[in-house]
């Protein structure tokens, strides 16, 4: 695994955020993958997904959410209240659950009680949970609120070239990535699901720019493997599906029981890159089309029928032996989803579990160890 790959995955922070930063430019953080990262590129800076991942508690975060949610972002308010999110120019933080609502509140109480925890900027960034006509228009206005915002909040200009510019930036990532999941998915498998998902991990917190030319070498090498390695690497073929998972210990655990994750349908991997936003119409609504379009997330009310079939699809290119679906605890979507997913795979003669777990620091290693070898052995 590159150097550079696994610095971005397992760190907060990494040789491009501080040359970035060096640089005089500014980061803004986002938690979800309903904000639009062509937007803060087109204005010059570097959108960072915000992650949770180097916290030893949640002391600090219990004060403001309490016990019974999820820990994904309790994990990323108690990283804000160690001040270890300080080089951010700006966060926006959007309604994708309720947890992730529950962050924006907190968040903003907890920088009134600590100063210099609250970025400069810090936007609230609405989503309807339907596609529609009149969401359409409430969601392309609140794209064009977030446009106006960062011109405004952090003096820049967003022009139509810009934009144009950030989405062809944009899409030539999800082209790469796209190809990196052909290799995972192939039939002779070159690349672990643990080093295909520190690269995906990367990708959120390398800019767009250094990342494709990161992520181009990767592709160059795996080429060139194809055509002289005869063997690919062996385990059971598993689909990863569910919760947020940026842990790439999490994939590592798995494999280590004798099993490959050749392809996976979680935020944090393919969900993010599956869509591309068209470039030759209005560049502000295409990316306002091509993000409220993101029916394979469930907070997207009426969908099941389509993620259903994302899922099944994806597990028949894959040529999967089995699929884990695994939400962290108190994850509703989640929790619910998986649960209907297992009846249906199971009709369709794909074997499934049902993970529960904890984020981060509460995560519980050697239950989820045990339980998927027992999975593994049940496929055998």
């Amino acid at each position: 695994m590159r150097e550079e790959i696994l610095e971005a995955a397992t760190h907060l922070t990494n040789r491009y955020v501080d040359q970035w930063k060096q640089q005089g430019k500014k980061i803004i953080g986002y938690p979800c993958t309903f904000v639009p990262e062509e937007i803060i590129y087109a204005a010059g800076m570097f959108p960072y997904r915000l992650r949770g991942i180097g916290a030893e508690s949640t002391r600090f975060a219990d004060t403001y959410f309490g016990h019974v949610i999820c820990s994904f972002p309790k994990c990323i308010l108690e990283l804000v209240g160690e001040e270890k999110y300080n080089f951010l120019d700006g966060a926006i933080v959007s309604d994708g659950c309720d947890a992730g609502r529950r962050l924006d509140e907190c968040w903003r109480k907890a920088g009134e009680d600590h100063e210099g925890i609250l970025p400069p900027h810090f936007l609230t960034f609405s989503v309807p949970h339907k596609v529609s006509p009149y969401s359409h228009k409430w969601f392309l206005q609140e794209t064009q609120r977030l446009l106006r915002s960062l011109e405004e909040k952090l003096d820049t200009q967003v022009t139509e070239k810009s934009l144009s510019d950030a989405i062809r930036l944009c899409n030539d990532t999800r082209m790469l990535l796209q190809t990196l999941d052909g290799f995972r998915m192939a039939e002779k498998v070159l690349i672990s699901g643990t080093h295909a998902q520190a690269v995906a991990l990367a990708g959120t917190a390398i800019p767009k720019d250094e990342f494709n030319l990161l992520l181009r070498d990767i592709l160059q090498t795996l080429d060139q493997n194809r055509k002289t390695d005869r063997q690919g690497l062996p385990g059971k073929r598993l689909l990863f599906a569910g919760s947020t998972a940026d842990d790439i210990n999490l994939f590592r655990i798995i494999e280590e029981q004798g099993a490959l994750i050749v392809a996976d349908t979680q935020c944090f991997g393919s969900r993010s890159y599956v869509e591309f936003v068209e470039e030759d119409v209005d560049p502000v609504e295409a990316i306002a089309k091509r993000y409220l379009n993101r029916t394979s997330c469930p907070r997207m009310f009426g969908y099941y029928k389509d993620r259903l079939n994302f899922l099944a699809e994806r597990a028949r290119q894959a040529k999967v032996d089995g699929v884990i679906l695994q939400n962290i605890r108190f994850c509703d979507l989640h929790g619910a989803d998986n649960a209907l997913f297992q009846r249906d795979l199971e009709r369709m003669g794909i074997p499934s579990m049902i993970i529960e777990r904890e984020y981060g620091p509460l995560s519980e290693q050697g239950r989820i160890s045990m339980r998927v070898e027992a999975f593994l052995e049940s496929l055998r």
